[in-house]
């Protein structure tokens, strides 16, 4: 019998009159039936953060890092059930799901330290006369209620990104889960229900996206966190009013690869970048640009490599590339691929779609403005495209309207830096792809790709304020 997930509401169980069958995008069997929030859950979610936020902000640090440690270690002891789930609900390879399940961990334990050092700056105001014997004290205080949107591709590990650092900040946050991904965000409720948080620190909310947009504009949150698509981003931003709003949206992701570059490295690693889980990471690698002399010898490696990919049933360890999340999302890129090949692109391998899979695909002779370029493909899905000089990629790169990561193969060190310079993203990966990502580091985009960034450490600082005090002891 298929098992029924209540909503997680202020660290409580509730059922509620609405459900939905989650099913597998593999073979389409039913998963599990969730629970889907009304407006009287949300309201009473709502109300039980604001509740919760004097108790929360107050938390001793200790106690903040004791509760996460016990996420930490809840997350770990169920490692191989929540990668079971990650793989059924999200058709993410295994082997692919236990290391999100990991990067969970390391996420959480990195909130237990950041919030050991939350701490302020002491600042001299003795700058000025009339302003002898004076200095400050500066600290950060968490904002209040915090609303978090999350996607499917990873439903653990950005829920993470979402849950941890609002904990470590002192602030309640609820979490609407991606309707095709619930189920591992409520086992991740199971866990938090366990770590001694005050109720309404957390609730985690499936419902509907209309419900989610009346919270956007709900003026009780004070920081909207979305990660997912750029239309939908942009649009709960100008729906936010007043309240901060953190983003983290799509890409079309570059990585260059000039001729005196490792080529064997730059293939392996462009061929795990552009087709793990089927491409459908935002910083996934999809436009690769490599100097003309080393095209043939690339292409030969990289070509070797895709066609190695093993593609089929996600829940087989020898499985590279899975199903993609949706019948329209497999759709949608054969339109594309077949569009492309009518305006002159050549399919050197793949190209062909079973159902929802569809095969490791490398396209050449690509223009700038087909969709295949231009777009977020968010597929299995690669484009390689010749240059002469180095300035030359990094302009073809800069010739999108998003900005998230990008990867630069050279031992040139001053290529490098140059690249480092004048590439619009918010992070260059060097002698590795744009798909590379620890879960501490700073991660967020530029253009079209977002505002503020991601990792506990730069998230507490999206999710409190400064402020001084001013201490004059003249």
């Amino acid at each position: 019998m298929i098992k029924e997930y209540p909503i997680f509401l202020a660290g409580s169980w509730k059922p509620c009159t609405k459900a939905v069958e989650i099913t597998n995008p593999y073979n389409e069997e039913g998963i599990g039936i969730v629970h889907q929030a009304g407006e009287e859950e949300v309201e009473n979610a709502i109300r039980a953060a604001q509740k919760a936020f004097p108790e929360l902000r107050r938390m001793p640090l200790y106690r903040r890092a004791e509760a996460l440690q016990k996420i930490a270690d809840g997350v770990k002891e169920r490692r191989e059930e929540l990668a079971r789930m990650i793989c059924l609900e999200a058709g993410k390879p295994i082997t692919d799901a236990r290391t999100e399940v990991g990067r969970a961990v390391l996420n959480f334990q990195a909130a237990v330290e950041e919030t050991k050092r939350l701490g302020g700056e002491v600042i001299p105001l003795d700058l000025a006369p009339g302003s002898e014997s004076r200095f400050g004290i500066v600290r950060r205080f968490p904002i209040g209620p915090i609303l978090g949107i999350a996607p499917f591709n990873f439903p653990l590990n950005l829920v993470g990104h979402k849950i941890a650092p609002a904990i470590a900040s002192g602030n309640p946050i609820i979490l609407k889960p991606a309707p095709k991904t619930p189920i591992t965000a409520l086992m991740l409720g199971e866990i938090i229900s366990q770590a001694g948080l005050p109720a309404g620190s957390v609730s985690i909310l499936p419902c509907g996206n209309d419900l989610a947009e009346k919270m956007a504009m709900d003026e009780r949150f004070k920081l909207l966190s979305f990660t997912g698509s750029a239309r939908v981003g942009w649009y709960l931003k100008s729906k936010a009013g007043k309240k901060k709003v953190l983003l983290e949206l799509g890409g079309n992701a570059g990585v260059i690869i000039h001729q005196d570059a490792d080529l064997d490295l730059a293939a392996r690693r462009c061929a795990a970048g552009g087709f793990s889980y089927a491409g459908q990471s935002c910083i996934s690698v999809q436009r690769i640009f490599v100097q003309e002399k080393a095209v043939k010898p690339f292409l030969d490696r990289l070509l070797s490599h895709v066609k190695g990919l093993k593609t089929g049933d996600p829940m087989e360890d020898s499985t590279n590339v899975g199903p993609m999340i949706d019948l329209g999302a497999a759709e949608r890129t054969q339109q594309w691929v077949e569009e492309a090949v009518k305006q002159g692109a050549k399919i050197l391998t793949g190209g062909k779609r079973k159902g929802r899979l569809f095969e490791p695909t490398v396209l050449t002779d690509v223009t700038p403005f087909m969709k295949v370029c231009r777009e977020e493909v968010f597929a299995p899905l690669v484009v390689v495209i010749p240059y002469r000089e180095f300035d030359e990629a990094l302009s073809a790169m800069n010739d999108s309207v998003y900005g998230l990561q990008a990867g630069v193969f050279t031992n040139d060190l001053k290529k490098v830096f140059h690249a480092y310079e004048e590439l619009e993203v918010g992070g260059l990966m060097v002698n590795e792809v744009p798909t590379y990502r620890i879960d501490p580091m700073p991660y967020g985009g530029v253009k079209d790709s977002g505002l503020g960034r991601e990792g506990v450490r730069y998230a507490i600082e999206e999710m409190t304020e400064l402020k001084l005090l001013g201490l004059n002891l003249q």
